[in-house]
């Protein structure tokens, strides 16, 4: 028998990684999007708030670009995501528009965060975004985000940003879809074993030894940043669940408290 899960979910933040939105041959997944569309409206239309932290800039403007690798050059790779991120936005707003539902493009440095002035600003934009129905999608700003000795810009990964959005707009719930079903305690790619963990209370060292591998081409993100971002939700007394985004309509099955993926918190 399984066991229900009781959620606060009055307004979630959904992460959805490089590998659900892009093909690992890199072409772009419209069926995916489609879906996570067609999931994040109807969650509006019965009243939640929902902020979508989306990935794939530099994934769908390989793409468009016809590269099939990421470049290495700090600057290429920031006109591929300047690239990558007016598509993204354009086939989100056509998606959305099939549904009715409205959205917004919300790009960010971590800087915004730390500035007063700039952090509120930003909250309030979000704050009239939701009152006025529509759906900020947010990405961190690849263009202009950089590591210097004094100004440190970058998030690092969308799944540290996601969780920053998260705590700081005060959601109750982070969904964070990607290329695994949950967090398990060895590499399932490794270890036929390996065993799901449904429920992890909270993150701690030990969790963290479990942790390990790493993203595809496409995508930076690993187990130990979704661990990282797992941990700044509990600190703000909120959940995040880490589930597989393949079906993003997995989303309705974790917001009427079905037993899918990892739970945390």
């Amino acid at each position: 028998m399984r066991v229900m899960r009781k959620l606060k979910a009055k307004r979630v933040v959904i992460k959805v990684g490089t590998s659900t939105l892009v093909y690992p041959d890199g072409s772009i997944n419209l069926r995916a999007i489609d879906q996570l569309a067609f999931v994040i409206s109807a969650m509006r239309h019965r009243g939640r708030d929902v902020v979508l932290v989306s990935s794939g800039a530099i994934g769908v403007g390989l793409n468009y670009m016809g590269l099939k690798q990421r470049p290495k050059a700090i600057p290429e790779q920031q006109a591929i995501a300047a690239i990558g991120q007016s598509e993204l936005i354009s086939i989100y707003k056509e998606r959305f528009a099939i549904y009715e539902q409205k959205i917004g493009q919300v790009l960010l440095t971590r800087d915004i965060f730390v500035y007063p002035k700039s952090h509120r600003n930003v909250l309030n934009t979000f704050d009239a975004l939701l009152a006025q129905n529509v759906v900020p999608i947010v990405n961190e700003n690849d263009t202009t985000a950089v590591d210097e000795l004094d100004h440190e810009t970058k998030f690092g990964d969308n799944d540290q940003l996601s969780a920053v959005v998260a705590t700081n707009i005060g959601a109750d719930l982070l969904i964070m879809l990607s290329d695994i079903d949950g967090f398990y305690d060895a590499n399932p790619n490794e270890d036929a074993k390996a065993q799901l963990l449904a429920h992890i209370e909270k993150v701690d060292q030990q969790t963290y030894d479990l942790a390990g591998g790493s993203g595809s081409r496409f995508g930076t993100g690993g187990m130990v940043t979704k661990l990282k971002a797992a941990e700044r939700m509990i600190k703000a007394d909120g959940q995040m669940i880490l589930a597989n985004g393949e079906d993003p309509s997995i989303i309705f099955q974790i917001i009427a408290g079905e037993p899918v993926g990892t739970l945390f918190g």
